[in-house]
């Protein structure tokens, strides 16, 4: 196996790995609806390629499906609040109480 001669220093294996990295995907704006798309694919949101519809997609109806849906769950999720839960008291606060009582029990005698 083969051995270093000498340590590799810091700036040395810093400047090795400058190249290790990732980099951005080529993005560009949709030229039809605007969205960020990779560069030279179809459009996922309108289905349109260089000013030509390619993938027939059947945006409106599936946006008020998709919203009615939405408003349905929300009804559902929302409920009327009820009164607050009775918190428990803490150890201290417990503790306190139990001097109280044997120290009201003592004074009574």
């Amino acid at each position: 196996m083969a051995v270093p001669f000498r340590r590799t220093s810091k700036t040395k294996k810093r400047m090795r790995r400058t190249h290790f990295k990732l980099e951005v995907t080529g993005l560009a704006t949709c030229s039809h609806c605007g969205a960020m798309i990779r560069a030279h694919t179809v459009c996922p949101t309108c289905g349109f390629y260089d000013g030509k519809e390619i993938i027939a997609v059947a945006k409106k109806k599936d946006e008020a499906a998709k919203a009615e849906t939405k408003k349905a769950k929300k009804a559902k999720a929302v409920t009327p609040k009820t009164e607050p839960k009775e918190t428990k008291p803490t150890k201290a606060v417990k503790e306190k109480g139990k001097l109280a009582i044997e120290q009201g029990k003592k004074g009574d005698k």
